[in-house]
C-alpha cells in the first residue's frame, strides 16, 4: 500500500521528541490546502489537528493555513472595507455589547465586514442570531456584500457560506473535545483584504502569535486583545493590553478600565437588552461602558483617534447622538 500523499506532514509533526518539527510557511499551506479540497481521510485530519494543538502553532503555520484558505477562495469581488471583524467564540455570562460597537462604527461611517460561526459552544450567543433579531440579517454569498455594506456600513458573513470547510472544522469540537487552530487561523482571514483588522483571543499568549502571522501576512494593521469571552470586546472592569501592529511594527497599548467592579454574569445573553438599550428604553451602565471602549479601540487602530482618551470622547459622543430608530 503506497503512503497517503498527506502522511508526511502529519509525520513532520508526531516524530517524537527529537524528530518533531513544526511546519513552514510553504509546508502549512500546501498541507492544509489538501485539508480544504477533501484529500485527507478523517483520521488523518483528527490527528494533524490535534498534533498542533499539543505542539501549540506557529506564527508561520498560522500564516500558512490562512493563505491556504485565502487561495481556496480565490479571487473575490472588490469591495471597499475599512475593518474586518472577527466573531468565533460567542458570549456565555453577557450580553454581546460588541455588536453595538461595530455597528456604532458603521452608523458612524466606517464600514465593517464581520464573519464568525455558532454552535460549537452550546449555552452561548452568537452573532448570527443575535444580529438577526436585530433585524441586521446574514449574506450567503460576497456578491452581496457590497450592497450590504452600502445599505448600512456593516455586513455579516457566515463561516459557513465564507468557507464551509472550514466551518466543518471548527464544529469538530464537541467531538475531539478541543479547540483546534481551525478556531484560530479562522480570526486572521481577512476575506475582503480589509486594511484593518481586529481580533480577540482567550488566552493573552495567543496575542503574539496573531501578531506574527499577521505580519507574515503582511496586513497593513491588526489590533489583537484578550477580549471578554473571546469576542472583540473590551472589558471596561479589567485592564486591557492591545496588542497594534502597524506597517510590520508591533506596539502595546494599555487599554485603562472606568469601572472598578465585575459585573454580575447575566442569565440568558442575547440581543433584547442590546435593542432596548440602543433604542434608550433601558440603561445599562457595564454594556454601555463596553460598546463604548471597543468602538474606541476600533478608533484607534482605525487611525481616527490619537489615544484611548480621544478615541473614548469620540466614542461616547456619537453613542449620545446615535438614530435610537436606526437599529431594528
Amino acid at each position: 500500500m503506497n503512503e497517503h500523499p498527506f502522511a508526511p506532514y502529519v509525520r513532520i509533526l508526531g516524530k517524537g521528541k527529537t524528530g518533531t518539527r513544526s511546519l513552514d510557511f510553504d509546508e502549512a499551506r500546501a498541507a492544509f490546502t489538501m485539508v480544504l479540497r477533501g484529500e485527507v481521510e478523517d483520521l488523518q485530519l483528527g490527528a494533524f489537528l490535534m498534533l498542533l494543538r499539543v505542539k501549540e502553532e506557529t506564527p508561520e503555520e498560522l500564516a500558512g493555513f490562512v493563505q491556504a484558505c485565502r487561495d481556496y477562495l480565490g479571487e473575490l469581488p472588490p469591495v471597499s472595507c475599512d475593518l474586518d471583524w472577527s466573531s468565533y467564540a460567542g458570549k456565555r455570562n453577557q450580553h454581546p455589547w460588541y455588536l453595538l460597537s461595530a455597528l456604532l462604527l458603521a452608523h458612524n461611517g466606517v464600514r465593517v465586514f464581520m464573519h464568525g460561526t455558532d454552535g460549537h459552544t452550546p449555552g452561548r450567543a452568537y452573532s448570527e442570531a443575535c444580529l438577526g433579531a436585530l433585524g441586521v440579517h446574514p449574506v450567503q454569498r460576497f456578491a452581496e456584500v457590497a450592497s450590504a455594506l452600502d445599505e448600512r456600513g456593516f455586513c455579516f458573513m457566515p463561516l459557513a457560506c465564507l468557507c464551509p470547510p472550514l466551518h466543518e472544522i471548527v464544529q469538530l469540537k464537541p467531538i475531539l473535545g478541543l479547540r483546534s487552530p481551525v478556531n484560530t487561523l479562522t480570526r486572521m482571514l481577512n476575506p475582503l483584504r480589509a486594511p484593518h483588522s481586529i481580533q480577540s483571543v482567550f488566552h493573552p499568549g495567543y496575542a503574539r502569535l496573531h501578531t506574527g502571522a499577521d505580519r507574515l501576512l503582511g496586513q497593513p494593521a491588526s489590533l489583537v486583545f484578550k477580549g471578554e469571552a473571546g469576542e472583540v470586546e473590551i472589558k471596561p472592569h479589567a485592564r486591557t493590553e492591545c496588542h497594534l501592529l502597524r506597517g510590520g511594527e508591533e506596539t502595546t497599548l494599555n487599554w485603562p478600565r472606568s469601572l472598578h467592579h465585575k459585573p454580575d454574569p447575566v442569565q440568558l445573553p442575547g440581543a433584547s437588552a442590546l435593542q432596548s438599550c440602543w433604542r434608550g428604553r433601558s440603561e445599562d451602565d457595564y454594556g454601555v461602558l463596553a460598546v463604548q471602549h471597543t468602538a474606541a479601540a476600533a478608533l484607534v487602530l482605525l487611525e481616527r483617534a490619537g489615544d484611548p482618551q480621544e478615541a473614548l470622547q469620540t466614542a461616547a459622543r456619537w453613542w449620545r447622538q446615535r438614530d435610537r430608530d436606526w437599529l431594528g
